[in-house]
């Protein structure tokens, strides 16, 4: 394969890294990412950079940490000055699109105050993270929200589905006994069938358009970023899968009595919310989780159908697949719901890497335990183009040497991530300004510590409790690892990439050059 590969590269929301087959699941069934986990690498240790949807897709798509791109949260826009995959790719050839969410809200006011056109090309681009949007779609489309010419909703209606919103009406919603609409916004509707057919879903869509976009490129290389709603909310499945899995093939929830005694204050403000509280019942994890399994198994399918057309096209071969998520779902563990904080259920994602090239064959088939992190992947994407490495910049690193079986002596030791949960309710339960609702995790092979500002930290063994349910935040016996933690943190802190617009290279050039250019200082 001599010319440059193509880079499909597949995001689920929501997906949890335990929630796989191939991961050990005992009763999910995943044929078709564990046949991909089998041809390629599945990265075991594979870690997000924010627990939410938007800090954390603004980590994989700048290559760098919230720390540094300041876009910790959903809605926090992303500056413009932010390069991101597009930006990356666009010089080496590829066309870079997306089909599906970025979760991406861009940077208007410093484009209106530098006098950017948002409609030109460029202001596109700017708008949609730097993806071609093939269709923007972020997939939580509720009545007062929902935008009249959503694609999704104009395909629904040529098929059929009456009503102003058929996204909710029929692929997210229910029928009653009596004919009634049960909206998926509710949690105790999850195991019923969603009134779309499957074939007509939300998942089959976007399959379908990505297909599409695949066909109209193939005289160019292409990147295309499929990225899934599901298994994220609202939890409602067509048949057959919202029947799929029952209450017998769910895990049991990880979680303690002793974890609410004398609990963290961050971790007890959390458990007070409504999601929280409505996990923390069996009857509710029940309810829900067989169909988030469903929903899980539907998107494998739908990956099936992908890869077999790839086949059909001739594209497999030149077409590198990457499948992750963005973060997991707490589902009750821990007496959580929902994310933002840090244990492994969220931070801990599903990362498999199929490269049909034979320099990728010496690592077929195996699970690699080292560190990764999301903010890999655009290094990586630019590493597989043939680009120039950008090390000013970007903060990840290629995986590439991982997948030939070429692991550097320098590799990471530890993953970081950081967030900020100003919008959430706990934020004033515990009497924070929002500048004080910062966070930050740094986690080792032995160690998970999270630190809040004006909070005491968490810290877990992982070595003695590797399900995160015993916290020393507060033990004065572990008052030194509390210390070498925060030092990690600091050292962490000092390395950000924040010289973005001179390079390396610039500056080796530069040095030492200022009587060539004729200036003379400190001259007798």
């Amino acid at each position: 394969m001599t010319k440059k590969p193509n880079i499909l590269y597949i995001m689920a929301d929501q997906h949890r890294a335990d929630y796989l087959a191939c991961a050990g699941h005992p009763t999910l069934k995943t044929p078709n990412l564990d046949r991909l986990a089998a041809q390629g690498v599945r990265f075991s240790q594979a870690y997000v950079q924010a627990p939410v949807c938007g800090g954390s897709r603004m980590c994989s798509y700048t290559g760098r940490y919230a720390f540094s791109h300041g876009a910790y949260y959903n809605n926090y826009p992303l500056r413009i000055d932010e390069k991101t995959i597009g930006d990356y790719l666009r010089p080496e050839g590829y066309r870079v699109a997306l089909v599906g969410k970025t979760h991406i809200r861009p940077d208007m006011e410093t484009c209106e105050r530098l006098g950017l056109d948002p409609e030109s090309a460029d202001g596109v681009l700017m708008r949609q993270c730097g993806f071609e949007p093939v269709e923007r779609d972020d997939g939580l489309h509720p009545d007062q929200l929902v935008d009249p010419n959503l694609a999704y909703n104009r395909y629904l209606k040529e098929q059929g589905y009456e009503g102003d919103n058929p996204w909710h009406e029929y692929a997210n919603a229910a029928e009653g006994e009596n004919g009634e609409l049960l909206s998926g916004w509710f949690l105790r509707n999850a195991r019923r069938p969603a009134r779309v057919k499957e074939e007509h879903s939300e998942t089959a869509y976007m399959t379908d358009r990505a297909m599409d976009f695949i066909r109209e490129t193939p005289d160019r290389p292409w990147c295309l970023h499929l990225s899934y709603i599901k298994p994220h909310w609202p939890y409602m499945a067509p048949a057959p899968y919202h029947s799929m899995y029952g209450p017998e093939d769910i895990l049991a929830a990880n979680r303690t009595e002793d974890e609410k005694a004398d609990c963290n204050p961050v971790l007890a403000a959390f458990m007070q919310h409504e999601e929280s509280l409505n996990f923390s019942k069996e009857e509710v994890r029940k309810t829900v989780i067989p169909t988030y399994m469903g929903l899980i198994s539907q998107l494998d399918h739908h990956l099936g159908r992908l890869r077999q057309f790839l086949e059909e096209i001739g594209q497999a071969e030149n077409t590198i697949i990457l499948y992750t998520s963005d973060h997991g779902d707490y589902l009750g563990d821990h007496w959580l719901g929902e994310k933002d904080l840090f244990h492994d259920e969220i931070m801990q994602v599903p990362m498999i890497v199929y490269d049909p090239r034979p320099r990728a064959n010496e690592t077929r088939g195996r699970t690699i335990d080292d560190f990764v992190e999301a903010i890999d992947l655009a290094p990586s994407f630019l590493d597989w183009s043939g680009g120039e490495a950008q090390p000013h910049r970007l903060e990840g690193r290629s995986i590439a040497p991982l997948l030939q079986g070429r692991k550097p002596d320098d590799w990471r030791s530890a993953v970081y991530a950081d967030s900020c949960f100003a919008l959430r309710d706990a934020r004033k339960d515990l009497g924070l300004e929002p500048d004080g609702a910062r966070a930050f995790m740094v986690r080792t092979s032995h160690w998970k510590y999270m630190r809040f500002e004006n909070q005491p930290p968490v810290l877990y063994d992982l070595q003695k409790d590797p399900k995160e349910l015993n916290d020393l935040g507060r033990s004065n016996a572990h008052a030194g690892v509390r210390a070498e933690m925060d030092g990690l943190l600091f050292d962490w802190m000092r390395k950000r990439k924040l010289r973005t617009t001179v390079s390396d290279a610039e500056l080796e050039r530069r040095t030492g050059g200022a009587k060539s250019r004729g200036i003379y200082f400190g001259v007798w």
